[in-house]
């Protein structure tokens, strides 16, 4: 770090494997801003050192471009030294995910972080990653951090949204808490699990949504805004927007296209922009569970 700070770097990003006593220490003993990873896609090897994307696809990890390729199906051998056989490992008919860690999660832990004051900024794992994902955690995260400043935490909260996302399995990483042998970080089973909602992004300029899967008339979705966004609620002719607890819903009783085409219910295969009740802000989108 010091190193870098004399080559006139304001700001570090530290490497998974540290945990935070080891921030503090190294911010004590140098006078740089520490920016650690809080969320997303960890790789198996240790951090910068995985080769296995830019020997087969070219794409180098070190400068953003990592296809992981740790990912993907493998039909894996181990061979034995002392005679040079080849011993299959297998796990099912899809393969083997022997290469495949767990997605990293420390939404639980922001407020333990930041009371540690040694970390200037979050970073978020968001690389081949859809809109809905980066929107969804920068806002929880975000929440998060408003919350540890207004003394209003709740793990639960922030936990029950970064749930809605594909994921490969959570764990804490070794932020937090660094033993000597981690046993948690591998999810062997399966290559991602899949998300829980439903999602419809909206347009530039707020006023249209394309629809991603099945639109039903008279059928509520949440509306997930920017946090901090005003969403304005109505009612008329083409559906409503309204306010339940602390949520927004919207209901469509008309579904009509940028074209004044009328649907009595949108599929994902339609690729007309639909009409909304109301504008709603810029980078919102529309969920419902599935």
């Amino acid at each position: 770090a010091q190193v870098y700070k004399d080559m006139g770097a304001k700001r570090v990003v530290i490497a998974r494997e540290l945990g935070l006593k080891d921030a503090k220490a190294l911010k004590e003993n140098c006078d740089i801003e520490l920016e650690a990873f809080v969320h997303g896609s960890m790789c198996f090897a240790y951090s910068g050192r995985c080769l296995i994307s830019s020997v087969q696809s070219g794409r180098m990890s070190n400068r953003g471009s990592c296809a992981n390729d740790c990912r993907f199906n493998y039909e894996l051998y181990a061979k034995n030294p002392e005679n040079g056989t080849l011993f299959r490992l297998e796990e099912d008919e899809n393969g083997t995910h022997v290469f495949n860690s767990k997605d990293l999660n420390l939404c639980s832990y922001i407020e333990k972080i930041m009371q540690e004051n040694c970390i200037s900024a979050f970073k978020i794992e968001g690389r081949t990653k859809s809109e809905y994902y980066v929107a969804l955690t920068t806002r929880t995260y975000k929440m998060a951090i408003q919350d540890v400043l207004e003394g209003k935490f709740e793990s639960n909260k922030y936990e029950k949204e970064i749930a809605t996302l594909k994921n490969r399995g959570f764990t804490d990483g070794y932020l937090v808490s660094r033993p000597l042998e981690k046993t948690d970080t591998q999810n062997h089973n399966t290559s991602i699990e899949e998300g829980s909602h439903q999602v419809h992004a909206i347009s530039e300029d707020g006023s249209f949504f394309k629809c991603k899967g099945k639109i039903v008339l008279n059928t509520p979705y949440e509306i997930l805004a920017p946090l901090g966004d005003v969403i304005q609620t109505c009612d008329n002719e083409l559906g409503k927007i309204y306010q339940k607890e602390d949520k927004y819903f919207i209901e469509f009783k008309k579904l009509i296209a940028k074209n004044n085409k009328e649907f009595s219910e949108i599929h994902s295969g339609n690729e007309h922009e639909i009409q909304l009740p109301s504008k709603i802000s810029v980078l919102s989108f529309l969920r419902k569970e599935i």
